[in-house]
């Protein structure tokens, strides 16, 4: 069940946030795109288990990190 909606997740919020940003909308595409990130942690996360992919999983953690300093630097400061 989870497998499924991480699927479905993935490109309905990354594709969102990255079509916001591209229509200046910035602080709407980095909430959307921060909203992905516990769909990305999971799948990188499976990854790594499953095929030993940490540079997945660290590449997300880091996207993670810099989606939530830019929402942080549009919507609180």
């Amino acid at each position: 069940m989870l497998n499924s909606l991480t699927q479905f997740a993935l490109p309905v919020l990354t594709l969102g946030g990255q079509f916001a940003i591209a229509i200046k909308f910035p602080k709407y595409g980095l909430l959307l795109a921060l909203a992905s990130q516990p769909f990305w942690l999971y799948s990188s996360w499976k990854a790594y288990r499953e095929a030993g992919q940490i540079g997945i999983f660290i590449n997300t953690v880091f996207f993670c990190l810099i989606t939530l300093f830019g929402v942080v630097n549009y919507w609180v400061f």
